[in-house]
């Protein structure tokens, strides 16, 4: 550092305790950035770069941005992933000595915002941190700063279940230690768009144990120390809104991973990556954003206890058979802030009188609630009516104390209101009075001078003067008027009146002043006091708020109450898949059956394409979720198991970043679904096998039908295009074909979107390439080769049943020599069906014309040919009917 300004070398010092942050370092009115951070910022920001002198022998990069509009470039950074350490003056300039003091305040990080528009109301913001236990554990915790909210969790063995519980929680920033396993740490980096933070200290500090108390497991507590202290260390203010931590199991919820959540868009969509079209975006009729942050953690994590379960079905089913109550509850509860992060902020110090304005009217309607919940004919309200806490005293205080309309700051007055404290009282009659009588001697100064336009002004700097413009200068009294600052076509002036009236209102006002902050800030811990209180009011309005979004969709979409099988029994009467029913509004959706018990534990779905086999699929899923959720369902009637997990296989993509290809990735999900499912889950495997060869893909899609038919048990859907795979269901005892039905109308393709038993006899892929409208050169091209890959098929499946014949009579019989002469006339197809100039080519480039179609007498003779069973012909009539054929061709 030698050479450097002593300003610089500050920068610099605290710089190297914040070198993966830019140092917001204040100066004055601006924070400034200088060396890497202002050229990197100056790029992220768009701002200008310039230079200062700061010692050495080359000028230093430098950018900054205002104090009063640094929260808006902060939050870009932050959106971006980066962290910003905010660097302010600790210290009165007039009493240093050498560079003013300063120090870090606060690192703000993307984990740790506490409000503005990257922190969305109807998501949490949480914070994670993970430990590596060296008996093959790994500790899990995670907190939301801005709502207080706190829980931790083992993970035994799997980097998957860990990595799994990572992305249910959306943490944008994790930490973790500086000697983690490298393999956990790249995993992270590939699998997730986050902030890397470390913090090595997992002790237990006094200023948190409280949080802690409810904890028994060790690994528990160490792994959320390692949180806490990288939240006290960076955030160095009080957290007394964090909320004790809340240990929970992953066998208490349905076990949802990544890419079933993904596959099944539960809460954002595939291709968007949207709320709209997810089932969130369904389910959240929700008027608080407390309810639709509970709402996306309920979907994330579905109940496995029937009796919770039933529980929340129950409430749904009450606030439904109360029409107007329901709707009296929310529109009270549109009149409900965010009571979670309104709490956050009062333990964070940024309140200001407006958001406690905004608690008040938000405890004002909880008497209401409660009032309305009374009347409900069932008990089961109750409980809820007795969870909903007024705290009265606070709501009478907040009433008594701040103004209907007070102004955003909170240090330049006019918050309290009249009557709440004497000596504000007074401070205000002296400095109201005192208004009145500088009134009143402008009025007098213009009478006494008649001066029309003469004032009587105030700023900051010179106080109260007289001010008189300069052609009216010879009207004044001599001696009287004291010079107090020259303009340039006015003067202004004092009286000894004015000056003594001056020193008294400046007075009132400033004392008025820091009294009211001084009151203000004797509420706001007032109001701290009450944040266990809020926050478990909070718990409770969210829960009432996502019960009424459950009763209101279901009432409005018709769904049923759905009752559980403890014979893992699926009786689903004319179901529908929720979003797809949704979006088609006015359209009709073609509800179907599910029907599964223990002689139908796999149903193996064949049909064509865009006919609704993965709807049909996602719809049990979703069903599912709902259910163990809590909702009501889209359906007639529904019976269903109380699922473990739920494992899909739908749709899949290059993960690029891993260097994994559609395949592999295919089945990495297959694995992870047939190591991981038990007889108790649900598994959806649509079209596996496709990305690699037929005959490779259908062998794979055979052996895992049969190792989930003979060794799992579990309840799958299997959709498939290999038809082949339909000749299962003779030998695998629990395992039925159905299909999606469709006919054929003028050449033309339509989907019935029916789900019926059976096999479906064709995939009619070339329709759908038709429906797409493709060029129809090429929709007809598509149709020779496929006819000519037909034939060739029926040939080998025939050369192959005449071999078996020939095999079984000897040979030297007529049926070998019949078998010879049929593999001859076969194995050459153009000598009987077409001509060689006909013959069709996979590559345009090797026909030197245009093929000519088949004539309507050779197609007649190809489909009886065709339709023959060889095997049971005896050799003179296979014999005779060949002649036949070949005289008809001549």
């Amino acid at each position: 550092m030698a050479g450097y300004t002593p300003m610089i070398k500050q920068y610099l010092q605290i710089k190297e305790d914040y070198q993966d942050a830019f140092l917001f370092f204040r100066l004055g009115d601006f924070y400034e950035m200088f060396f890497q951070d202002a050229l990197k910022a100056s790029q992220e920001l768009e701002i200008t770069l310039t230079s200062r002198d700061g010692g050495g022998e080359e000028r230093i990069p430098m950018c900054g941005v205002p104090y009063h509009a640094a929260p808006q470039y902060i939050e870009q950074l932050i959106k971006k992933g980066y962290k910003v350490a905010i660097c302010e003056q600790t210290e009165d300039p007039k009493l240093a000595k050498g560079p003013v003091k300063r120090e870090v305040v606060q690192l703000i990080t993307p984990g740790t915002m506490m409000e503005g528009r990257n922190l969305s109301d109807k998501d949490n913001n949480f914070i994670a941190t993970l430990s590596d236990f060296e008996d093959s554990t790994y500790g899990f915790a995670c907190s939301d700063l801005s709502t207080g909210e706190s829980r931790v969790t083992l993970v035994a063995g799997s980097v998957e279940d860990l990595l799994n519980e990572l992305s249910l929680t959306g943490a944008r920033e994790v930490v973790i230690e500086k000697n983690i396993d490298p393999h956990l740490e790249q995993k992270l980096k590939e699998r997730f768009i986050l902030t890397l933070s470390y913090e090595d200290d997992s002790s237990i500090k006094e200023s948190f144990s409280l949080l802690l108390s409810d904890l028994v497991e060790e690994k528990h507590k160490l792994t959320a120390s390692r949180l806490f202290n990288y939240l006290y260390r960076t955030q160095k203010r009080s957290l007394d809104h964090l909320q004790k931590v809340v240990s929970y199991q992953l066998q208490q919820y349905m076990k949802i991973d990544y890419y079933s959540k993904r596959n099944l868009e539960l809460t954002e969509t595939i291709r968007s990556t949207a709320k709209k079209g997810s089932l969130l975006w369904l389910l959240d009729e929700t008027k608080t954003a407390m309810g639709g942050r509970l709402l996306k953690q309920w979907i994330n994590r579905p109940l496995v206890k029937q009796e919770e379960i039933e529980k929340r079905q129950d409430m749904v089913e009450t606030f439904i058979s109360a029409f107007f109550e329901r709707q009296e509850l929310r529109e009270k509860l549109k009149e409900v802030y965010d009571l979670e992060r309104l709490a956050g902020r009062v333990a964070f110090g940024n309140v200001n009188a407006r958001d406690l304005n905004q608690l008040k009217r938000s405890l004002q309607q909880v008497p209401q609630l409660m009032h309305i919940l009374e009347t409900l004919p069932e008990s089961k309200a109750a409980e809820l009516r007795n969870r909903l806490d007024p705290c009265e005293e606070l709501t009478d205080q907040l009433e008594l104390a701040i103004v209907d309309n007070p102004p955003i700051s909170v240090k330049e007055g006019n918050l309290i209101r009249d009557g709440f404290d004497p000596r504000l009282d007074e401070y205000r009659d002296a400095s109201r009075n005192g208004k009145t009588w500088i009134a009143m001697l402008e009025k007098q100064e213009r009478e006494k001078t008649g001066i029309k336009s003469l004032k009587i002004g105030y700023n900051r700097i010179f106080g109260y003067y007289i001010e008189v413009t300069k052609a009216n200068l010879h009207h004044l009294e001599e001696g009287r008027y004291e010079r107090k600052q020259t303009l340039s076509n006015a003067e202004r002036y004092i009286t000894p009146e004015l000056k003594e009236k001056e020193d008294l209102i400046l007075s009132a006002e400033e004392k008025s002043i820091e009294l009211e902050y001084e009151l203000f800030t004797a509420i706001r811990e007032t109001v701290k006091d009450f944040i266990p209180r809020l926050q478990a009011l909070a718990r409770t309005v969210s829960e009432l708020d996502v019960l009424l979004s459950f009763a209101e969709v279901s009432e409005q979409r018709r769904y049923v109450k759905p009752k559980f099988s403890a014979e893992r029994r699926i009786a689903l009467r004319e179901g529908r898949h929720p979003v797809v029913e949704k979006v088609m509004n006015a359209q009709e959706y073609v509800p179907n059956d599910c029907f599964m018990d223990n002689d139908r534990e796999i149903l193996l779905i064949t049909g064509p394409n865009m006919s609704g086999k993965s709807t049909y699929m996602r719809q049990l899923a979703l069903v599912a979720i709902m259910a163990q959720i809590g909702c009501f369902v889209p359906a007639e009637e529904a019976v269903l198991p109380v699922f473990d997990q739920v494992f899909t296989r739908i749709g899949a993509a290059d993960d690029l970043i891993s260097g994994q290809s559609t395949f592999m990735v295919e089945m990495l999900e297959a694995k992870n679904a047939i190591t991981n499912a038990t007889q108790d889950s649900l598994v959806l495997f649509d079209e596996i096998g496709r990305g690699t060869s037929t005959y490779d893909g259908m062998a794979l899609a055979q052996a895992i039908i049969e190792y989930i038919h003979n060794r799992i048990g579990a309840k799958t859907l299997f959709s498939t295009h290999y038809h082949e795979l339909t000749t299962l269901q003779e030998e695998l005892k629990q395992l039925k074909n159905i299909h999606v039905s469709a006919i054929e109308n003028e050449g033309k393709v339509v989907f019935l979107h029916k789900i019926k038993d059976g096999a479906a006899d064709k995939s009619y892929g070339i329709h759908v390439a038709q429906l797409a409208e493709l060029p129809s050169e090429l929709i007809q091209r598509a149709n020779e080769i496929l006819y000519t890959l037909e034939q060739k098929e029926a040939g080998n499946r025939a050369i192959e049943e005449a071999s078996v014949k020939a095999e079984t009579s000897g040979p030297d019989s007529t049926g070998s020599r019949l078998a010879a002469a049929a593999a001859e006339t076969l194995a050459e197809p153009e000598t009987v069906f077409e001509s060689k100039e006909a013959q069709l080519s996979f590559f345009a480039a090797e026909q030197t014309e245009k093929p000519e179609r088949l004539s309507k007498k050779e197609k007649r003779v190809l489909e009886k040919l065709s339709s023959m069973e060889i095997l049971d012909m005896t050799p003179l009539q296979a014999m005779n009917i060949l002649y036949e054929l070949q005289k008809k061709l001549k």
